[in-house]
């Protein structure tokens, strides 16, 4: 045996560079081959294997590196992933293997290591030792530099000194070199952040400043780098060490005055604590006298469209001040003001009227007109202000007659109902293998096509198949059978078209998941189904080639027509084949249930018609949906993925058994027919994104969305992200749209994170382009949840002011009219409730919906003072008033 391999196989690292050091360059080619074999072998090998596999991980690199003799190839095995475990990389053993180079290879490789993004960080101590041994430039690489930041932390860290990163940036060689390459790389280096206290020792922008005070960097080269880095825009973080620099840096006024351009790029598009600090420095410079009236309306037209009352607020007292001191510039400044006409707060709206009235002149005329066209943005009662005020013509207020105007519904796609060639059959089932997340309809028409080209002709299919599946592991071993728990879906199936999985290992049972227990989560349940279907499918192939499927759907969403469903029945009995238990029973499940077909599914005369006729005429109805409260028992051990906040008081929906399917179908179904309890816990995993798994019930969307609810009470109650995103999709689903759905709904409206919440607002306006809304409901359901906390007014507000920005003003109001009583009636109004109303209001003025007073509203009206809540209840009271 090899000495070498031997201390690798055994994971003797430290023996290995000894070994090498006598080898001729044609030995180290000769053994290089060898290592590259045993490098397979590993990557190949068992998974059961992990312990041998990461013993000789290590030595592999080692020995790997120091048979190499080009730079680039010496790179390409030291940064491979498969030999990489995990810890750093074993320095000095390569320094050693690296003694005999000389120095321009070292150089080439410390920057081959440096190109390498995905490693260069982790490498930096190698490449270090390397670039200073060949005594080379030092890379200047993305990837090196956050390196030598961690590097320069990890050595504070170490420290006991006082002031440790002052020492350690003034000793290290590289610092003049590396320190502007900070502010250019594509994503700050974390280690900037991780200390965010001016009076620490370790602070980057105190110490920096530091640095350029004493010339060691040059000023200008900071002051450029954290402005043009702040115009770039990121994450908070990010941004926030970079605002934090330039304020240790502490800008003169002709540094300030020479950035105006900067500045207001940043007030108009930075993030809103960006944009606070460059708003006030260009109020500073204005104070000084140095921001012309030319600048300020560039920065006022950008900055009023801004959400942010604060800084509409800070901007309209800027521009107050530049028209008392100058009452010429009203010209240009006035239409500016204008802008705020069309800000969704409305006393934004009448703070700039104010403020437009009070400086025009008798003699604008054009100015009038001006405002008089910008005063269109304006809510309805200030638009009758504004006409009053400026003079406008009668007619200029006449208000056109509401229309709702709500985006049109998705248009449903329906399947080709060609069958798929062969090419096509190939071309998808590749793409699902190597993309791993096809559509519900991808995998459905592979699926089929599959079937189809198997039943015809399994041998042309399987050479078809053959080099579009030859990357596969399973593929590169051999003759010998693949292992049909490591595969599944359309792999699965593949594999059995190839011959590569015996019969025997494919029986009907091995599908067959047992009966759930009720501790699983329902979207399990569904995967056992797609799984047992798949399964059954690969083992017809070998044994009985079906014809077609019966449940391939006819729409993209999963529903399968009955009629086409009759058809395919009636040609089974026509070929003489009996429905494979599985298939049929996905295809009950999928089909859309009119009891107009059952007649033509009881002329079939045979038992699958007779079923599909029973399951149409109301077998198939899902069980009935019961609501509650559910109080938390602190008794109960929760899962380690509930959050305290999730264990609260919440709606909870629960359902019976759906005995049919506990009955009839196959056991791998009857998980999907069990009672569902209401315990609220939600799933453990993202579990609800499958669009394949989702397509096992897509008539049922009230049953997915009781399943759904806990995921979506976590989005609003634990803040959980992502827990909105299937809302849209479960509302274009079949089915009736009844309560589990427009709670699932209401709920999604009250998600913490943004994106839940429009994807909420998404579903909303989908359901009401149907016509299948029932926004009183959804109105009675949202009261329920703001009293029990899950969702807050303030974000609701936001969702309300989205759905009704798509022309949904009429659905809004309708919405909130049963909600708002449950804020206004409690003694203290909820954080948020203002906004609310104020949502309230714009909706009842665009629209011009009448009806009764919400609960509470007048006792609000009535209160003294000037707040937000009080303002908007007495205009939401006066809206409904003048409403006819």
């Amino acid at each position: 045996m090899n000495p070498i391999l031997d201390a690798v196989r055994d994971g003797r690292t430290d023996l290995i560079p000894g070994l090498l050091g006598p080898l001729t360059p044609s030995e180290r080619r000769e053994l290089l081959t060898q290592l590259v074999d045993l490098r397979d072998e590993i990557r190949e090998g068992d998974w059961n294997r992990w312990q041998e596999r990461d013993r000789i991980r290590r030595g592999l690199l080692v020995a790997g590196a120091g048979c190499h003799t080009g730079a680039n190839a010496t790179a390409s095995w030291i940064t491979a992933p498969d030999l990489r475990d995990g810890r750093q990389l074993p320095t000095a053993l390569l320094l050693d293997l690296f003694a005999d180079r000389d120095r321009r290879w070292l150089a080439d490789l410390a920057h081959r290591l440096a190109d390498r993004a995905e490693t260069a960080e982790a490498d930096y101590p190698l490449i270090r030792e390397l670039v200073q041994r060949a005594r080379c430039p030092v890379p200047t690489t993305d990837a090196f530099v956050h390196g030598w930041v961690r590097s320069i932390f990890t050595m504070d860290r170490a420290r006991s000194t006082h002031n440790p990163l002052s020492i350690a940036l003034r000793q290290d060689p590289y610092a003049r070199e590396l320190i502007p390459l900070l502010f250019v790389t594509a994503e700050s280096p974390e280690a900037l952040h991780w200390c965010s206290d001016p009076t620490a020792p370790n602070h980057w922008p105190s110490e920096l400043a530091a640095l350029a005070e004493e010339g060691i960097v040059e000023r200008r080269v900071l002051v450029d780098g954290c402005v043009a880095r702040l115009l770039r825009g990121g994450r908070h973080n990010q941004l926030k060490f970079f605002l934090a620099m330039l304020e240790r840096l502490e800008l003169t006024p002709a540094e300030e005055r020479e950035r105006t351009a900067e500045w207001i790029a940043m007030a108009a598009d930075g993030p809103s604590p960006l944009a606070g600090h460059a708003q006030q420095v260009l109020a500073q410079l204005f104070d000084g006298g140095q921001l012309s009236t030319e600048r300020l309306v560039a920065m006022s037209q950008r900055v009023l469209l801004r959400p942010e009352k604060k800084l509409v607020r800070a901007q309209l007292t800027l521009l107050g001040k530049a028209l008392r001191r100058d009452p010429a510039a009203r010209h240009a400044l006035l239409p500016v003001v204008g802008g705020v006409f069309g800000h969704e707060d409305t006393v934004l709206q009448e703070r700039g009227l104010g403020l437009a009235i009070r400086h025009l002149r008798p003699g604008d005329h054009l100015l009038r007109s001006q405002l008089t066209l910008l005063a269109a943005g304006l809510s309805a009662v200030h638009r009758r202000t504004a006409a009053q005020l400026l003079g406008a013509t009668p007619g200029t207020c006449e208000e056109k007659p509401y229309e709702e105007v709500l985006p049109p519904a998705p248009v449903r796609r329906r399947l080709n109902t060609a069958p798929p060639t062969l090419a096509e059959t190939v071309e998808w089932v590749a793409d699902a293998v190597r993309c791993g997340s096809p559509t519900a309809a991808a995998f459905e028409s592979a699926l089929d096509g599959l079937v189809r080209h198997a039943h015809q002709d399994r041998a042309a299919l399987a050479e078809a198949l053959r080099p579009a599946l030859d990357g596969r592991r399973w593929r590169r071993a051999g003759d010998r059978p693949a292992d049909p728990d490591r595969l599944q879906g359309l792999e699965l199936v593949a594999a059995a078209v190839l011959g590569r999985i015996p019969a025997a290992d494919l029986r009907p049972q091995r599908g067959d998941r047992a009966d759930a227990s009720p501790q699983d989560c329902a979207h399990g349940a569904m995967s056992a189904v797609t799984a047992s279907r798949i399964v059954e499918i690969a083992h017809r192939t070998l044994t009985d080639p079906l014809p077609f499927l019966l449940a391939t759907p006819t729409w993209e969403t999963g529903t399968l027509e009955p009629e086409e469903l009759v058809a395919r029945l009636a040609a089974y009995r026509a070929l003489g084949v009996e429905p494979a238990p599985a298939d049929f029973a996905q295809a009950l499940l999928r089909v859309r249930r009119d009891p107009g077909v059952t007649p033509a599914a009881t002329a079939l005369g045979t038992p699958a018609g007779e079923r599909l006729a029973a399951w149409l005429n109301g077998a198939g109805e899902p069980p009935e949906v019961l609501r509650r409260v559910k109080v938390p028992d602190p008794q109960v051990n929760h899962h380690w993925w509930d959050r305290p906040r999730e264990t609260a008081r919440q709606i909870v929906l629960e359902t019976g058994e759906r005995c049919v399917v506990r009955k009839e179908f196959p056991v791998a179904f009857r998980g999907l027919g069990r009672a569902h309890t209401g315990t609220g816990h939600r799933c453990s995993n993202a579990c609800d994104g499958d669009l394949v798994r989702g397509a096992v019930l897509p008539e049922d969307r009230e049953t997915q969305a009781v399943w759904l609810l806990p995921v979506v009470t976590a989005g609003a109650a634990a803040e959980e992200r992502g827990a909105g995103a299937p809302l849209p999709r479960l509302a274009e689903l079949g089915g009736p749209a009844g309560p589990a759905l427009h709670l699932a709904v209401a709920t999604g409206l009250g998600a913490r994170h943004a994106e839940d919440r429009l994807a909420a607002v998404d579903a909303l306006l989908l359901l009401a382009a149907r016509g299948e809304l029932d926004a009183p409901r959804v109105g009675r359901d949202l009261a329920e949840l703001l009293v029990l906390g899950t969702v807050k007014p303030s974000r609701l507000s936001e969702a309300a002011r989205t759905a009704a920005s798509h022309g949904a003003y009429a659905t809004t109001w309708a919405v909130l009219a049963e909600a708002l009583p449950s804020l206004l009636t409690q003694g203290a109004a909820a954080r948020g409730t203002g906004g609310l109303l104020a949502v309230a209001a714009d909706c009842v003025e665009r629209c011009g919906a009448c009806g009764p007073v919400p609960a509470g509203l007048a006792e609000v009206a009535a209160r003294t003072g000037s707040s937000q809540l009080v303002t908007q209840a007495r205009r939401l009271r006066a809206a409904l008033a003048k409403a006819p």
